[in-house]
């Protein structure tokens, strides 16, 4: 669990990430010792959010960075690789909301264990993958069903994949935080 100070911090940094980036900086910002949480390796999630509407989300499900560099990585990648939109322009800057999902571990799960609002789930069959946030079923109303379809039609493979025996389901858990639960 990151404390209060660390989530603040967190989302500072992805957004003084953006402002150096359109400033021209591409010096790496590195957190305070004190801020152990952000020194550990974590998979991590930046979506960012137009006047409540998605405008990115891209993030890594392995804990192959310390949290601070993979919010700093995936806030770039977000803002300028999401393929499912125009790299971000530095006027939109103001009319962005940062959220960042600090994830847990992957777990192998299955369809039973699934609980809604809770887990995220991650797909994998053959070389499809599909990945959804616990936030996002809660966010559309989905039941289980309806999320585990959307995770299959996310990995391009028709909504009933996941009753396929070769399916993989992996779980996780996010802590979910975003600015305007801490900055007015």
């Amino acid at each position: 669990m990151l404390k209060k100070e660390e989530k603040i911090y967190s989302l500072k940094l992805a957004r003084k990430t953006l402002e150096n980036h359109f400033a021209g900086i591409s010096e790496k910002i590195i957190p305070p010792k004190e801020y152990k949480n952000l020194w550990e390796k974590r998979g991590v999630f930046v979506t960012l959010l137009k006047e409540g509407h998605l405008r990115g989300c891209i993030g890594t499900l392995e804990p192959i960075y310390p949290l601070y560099e993979a919010i700093q990585k995936m806030t770039l990648s977000s803002a300028f690789e999401d393929p499912r939109f125009a790299p971000l322009e530095a006027e939109e800057l103001p009319l962005v909301e940062i959220e960042i999902s600090v994830l847990s571990p992957l777990k192998p799960g299955t369809v039973d264990e699934i609980e809604v609002g809770k887990h995220g789930v991650y797909l994998v069959k053959d070389y499809h993958r599909g990945v959804l946030l616990p936030q996002v079923p809660v966010e559309y109303g989905w039941d289980k069903k309806t999320f585990l379809e959307h995770v299959c039609l996310k990995a391009g493979l028709p909504p009933d994949c996941y009753k396929d025996s070769f399916a993989k389901i992996y779980l996780f858990t996010a802590e979910v935080f975003k600015e305007s639960e801490f900055f007015k």
